[in-house]
């Protein structure tokens, strides 16, 4: 049976699902299975893992193939890898240590590890934490396998960059968190993944959730990831799966969707025995520095991202992405109201664009809209002209960069790659726009700019990344192009993808 008949059969029968109890599923629930049935056949993806919670009641589905040609099908227990949410864990970690007396949000990170980039500004703990500590934040330096690989990864970032002073910029920073791990190991006495067992999921009993394939039961379905093939078709790259150890705490987690859901249900709950509502709360409130990552953000709270709606209930929200495994992940504690939704193929952000950019799920859900986002011309385009360089540090360490430039199209901004539109950008209001996609319509990303103290603009935030601004190409080796620069985080809209 092919998989569109694997999934069209799926989709004929989704409204009618009852739950464990024999309660007839929502209607609300059989339209979003119906989406992502729809989506999955729009967007060639093969395999979508879903985990719901809705008016006290949880859904765990799974639909398609885990790997295409081969017979298993997706469940709730098959495992992803979930890419950026592990940053939750790691903060999570981080807050349970603090509990303890081991850690302080508010001391410098140097502080626990002298000698930490000495001659940089001291970022504290939180800002590690709410992606405020300033230094370039795609740093994938692979240090190796063994327990030390972290220790040397974060010993040589004496060589990243330091981009914005400590606290004032928010930048979507991988770096950091790593650093976090780091932290968690020094505190914890043992190897990262050692504490996130002992610390969270082994507490926890998120039975299929590890950083190592061979840590799980050996009947876990693991969904294999797929990027496009020379027809432009999904097919399987085995390859893809593989993570550096010393970006685990950034990235690493592999995991269900059932366990994403209990995931979920801890955060949105009082903590238990594992940690207090007081310390749950304050990972969702006091956000650093706001600004866009796909959506607009009030700021980062400790690892979180804190969302505003138009109705002022906040959402709180992350998801991943990695080489053919994207995932998106948000919560309304306000309303008891989680989802995650897991993908194994370069189409799924397409997907998860739709869940978790769009207001379509949280309108439906839990009656909250997007704040408005109407584009217009922008009168003060000239501002915004320039080079744009983006900055990476790769997996053997060597740094890699894209400059970009900005020409005014209208009222509009394009960003060019020797001369090829790349993107299209509207404004809706001062330093914030949308992203157009190549036949003229708008996405629901957004992103934004960021200006110096003297009201000149200095970055623009591509991603959550800061792009620097020059008025003039900078003097630097032939770039190469973007498709090479990799984007680990939580899913972002088109045209940005890995």
């Amino acid at each position: 049976m092919s998989r569109r008949a694997l999934l069209t059969g799926a989709a004929g029968g989704a409204v009618a699902l009852t739950t464990g109890a024999g309660v007839r599923v929502p209607a609300v629930v059989g339209e979003l299975e119906e989406k992502i049935l729809a989506g999955m056949r729009r967007y060639d993806v093969p395999g979508v893992a879903l985990g719901l919670r809705y008016r006290g009641v949880d859904y765990v589905r799974g639909y398609g193939v885990a790997e295409v040609g081969k017979p298993a099908m997706v469940d709730g227990d098959t495992v992803f890898r979930v890419g950026s949410t592990t940053k939750t864990f790691t903060g999570t970690a981080v807050m349970r240590l603090v509990e303890r007396g081991k850690l302080d949000l508010d001391r410098t990170v140097r502080s626990y590890l002298p000698g930490f980039r000495d001659g940089f500004p001291a970022a504290t703990v939180r800002q590690a934490l709410n992606h405020s500590a300033g230094w370039l934040g795609d740093y994938f330096y692979d240090t190796g396998a063994d327990d030390q690989a972290l220790a040397r990864y974060v010993g040589a970032m004496g060589r990243v960059p330091q981009q914005t002073p400590p606290g004032k910029v928010f930048a979507y920073n991988n770096a950091a968190l790593g650093v976090a791990g780091r932290l968690v190991e020094v505190a914890a006495g043992v190897p990262y993944e050692d504490a996130i067992r002992s610390l969270i999921t082994g507490p926890l009993r998120l039975d299929h959730s590890s950083f190592f394939t061979e840590d799980l039961d050996d009947t876990v379905t693991v969904a294999m990831s797929h990027v496009f093939g020379p027809d432009g078709t999904q097919v399987p790259s085995p390859g893809s799966f593989a993570m550096p150890r010393s970006i685990h705490p950034a990235g690493g987690l592999i995991s269900s969707a059932r366990d994403q859901l209990r995931w979920a249900r801890f955060h949105l709950g009082d903590g238990g025995r594992v940690l207090s509502r007081r310390s749950l709360r304050l990972m969702r409130s006091r956000p650093g520095p706001g600004g866009a990552l796909f959506v607009e953000l009030d700021g980062m709270g400790v690892t979180w991202m804190v969302r505003p709606t138009v109705e002022g209930t906040k959402v709180i929200q992350h998801g991943g992405d990695w080489e053919g495994q994207h995932s998106g992940f948000l919560m309304v504690p306000e309303q008891d109201f989680a989802l995650t939704v897991l993908t194994n193929s370069e189409t799924g952000p397409d997907l998860l664009d739709e869940l978790f950019v769009d207001d379509w799920a949280l309108a439906r859900f839990a009656g909250l809209h997007n704040l408005p986002a109407r584009v217009r011309p922008e009168s003060r385009i000239a501002d915004y002209l320039g080079y744009y360089t983006l900055e990476q540090i790769g997996f053997d360490g060597a740094a890699v960069s894209i400059t970009l430039e900005a020409v005014a199209v209208g009222g509009e901004l394009s960003l060019r790659y020797e001369g090829e539109e790349l993107l299209r950008l509207g404004f809706y209001r001062k330093d914030f726009a949308r992203f157009a996609f190549p036949d003229g319509t708008y996405s629901n990303g957004r992103s934004s700019f960021v200006r110096d103290r003297h009201d000149r603009v200095e970055f623009y935030r591509y991603g959550g990344r800061l792009m620097r601004r020059t008025d003039t190409p900078p003097a630097v080796a032939k770039s190469r192009t973007a498709a090479t620069l990799r984007f680990p985080g939580p899913a972002l809209p088109y045209p940005v993808r890995g």
